[in-house]
């Protein structure tokens, strides 16, 4: 017997409100489906099971807001059966408790401002297309859940001012303050920087990218992770998790790359095993990512597995960026703007485009020794974007 529960979507999570099931009991599942939807201060989240097995019973109604780690629904594991686990010809064996649905957890006073009414991904996604709020739609579903005809009924009828549009900027705000206000309490962090020359990774992508159209064109941020990932396979210090004082090294290199919100927010999706990817398979998952969290169809394996955050904010203008690590991680790298400097060449001053490259560690994990290696390691790949 498994136990689907309420996945943890980030440090900043206490609870998600369960707004749609997408499978129902007798229905099997195999890992990686996509089992329910879950409202968070991210959005509509679409959640994974990690197990394979058959659904027996859902323990949790939609509309219902639920702490992270409690059962959401029992499933049967391989070898077992529905059929077999019915009481039935064993009166001996008393019938299992029945679970009950958790109570809605205490709310914080609803606002205009703050209100965040569960919905489905399809009404969610058309509400967007028509701007309209979703907390100026009564919705019909579970709960009061905003399904795809309230939003189609509500874009059919005149409005007098103009809705805001995307996700609930507000809660996701109070959400990004607390995680990076127990950063700084925690974390003790030491930061360092350094200057990447560009002209050989510039001259790689023009070459690659000679004949392709615009969108499967390969950016420099497809090589910012791809030397990211490589170099911390020599430095596994920088991945990984601090829990209790403990560092726990990650399995694999699951990069969390920062996307910037249409309204503001943020969000940092995983691109899994990313020091194994190809540099083209890099960019597509990033395009992939990119679209996806800024319209709210997310995944939570997405969410729960970041091993460490890249974040770029060189298309903004910015020439160097000092992050603030997302606990439980120990690093987080940053890219700035590509400019133009005076740079030495063969004994020849010249003009070249550099950037910034800077890290954020936790000093309970590294120290700027091996902070400096990791930076002086992601340089060094730069400077051969074949070998990526």
């Amino acid at each position: 017997m498994g136990i689907f529960r309420m996945p943890s979507l980030g440090a900043d999570m206490e609870a998600g409100v369960l707004v749609e099931w997408l499978k129902q009991p007798g229905d099997a599942v195999a890992r990686g489906d996509i089992v329910a939807v879950v409202e968070t201060q991210k959005g509509a989240i679409e959640v994974e099971t990690f197990e394979a097995g058959v659904i027996e019973r859902l323990l949790v109604t939609p509309g219902t807001s639920v702490p992270v780690g409690t059962p959401l629904a029992l499933l049967t594991g391989a070898g077992e059966s529905v059929e077999l686990r019915t009481p039935g010809p064993q009166p001996s064996a008393p019938p299992p408790p029945p679970l009950r649905t958790p109570a809605p957890l205490p709310s914080p006073p609803v606002t205009a401002a703050t209100a965040h009414p569960p919905a489905s991904p399809a009404a969610r996604r058309l509400a967007v297309e028509h701007g309209i709020a979703l907390t100026a739609v009564t919705g019909s579903g579970p709960g009061g859940a905003v399904l795809l005809a309230d939003v189609e009924r509500a874009a059919t009828m005149p409005s007098a001012t103009p809705q805001p549009r995307g996700l609930d900027v507000v809660q996701m705000r109070r959400a990004i303050a607390a995680a990076m206000a127990r950063s700084n309490q925690e974390i003790p962090h030491y930061y360092l920087s350094t200057t990447v020359a560009l002209a050989k990774a510039n001259a790689w992508l023009v070459d690659r990218n000679t004949g392709r159209p615009p969108e499967k064109r390969l950016l420099m941020a497809a090589l910012q992770l791809k030397a990211v990932a490589l170099a911390l396979r020599r430095l596994p210090e920088f991945n990984g998790s601090c829990i209790e004082g403990t560092f726990r090294p990650a399995e694999g290199i699951h990069i969390g790359t920062a996307v910037a919100i249409r309204g503001g927010g943020l969000v940092a999706p995983a691109i899994h095993d990313t020091d194994r990817l190809a540099v083209d398979e890099v960019m597509a998952r990033l395009r992939d990512l990119v679209a996806r969290a800024r319209s709210g169809r997310l995944r939570s394996s997405e969410l729960q597995d970041p091993t460490i955050t890249v974040t770029s904010l060189g298309d903004r203008g910015v020439e160097g960026v000092f992050g603030v690590i997302y606990p439980p991680q120990v690093a987080i790298v940053g890219f700035g703007k590509p400019v133009e400097r005076p740079w030495v060449v063969d004994g020849q001053v010249v003009p070249c485009p550099v950037m910034t490259a800077t890290l954020a560690a936790d000093h309970r994990v590294s120290d700027g020794h091996r902070g400096a290696l990791l930076l002086v390691e992601i340089d060094r790949l730069l400077q051969e974007p074949g070998s990526l």
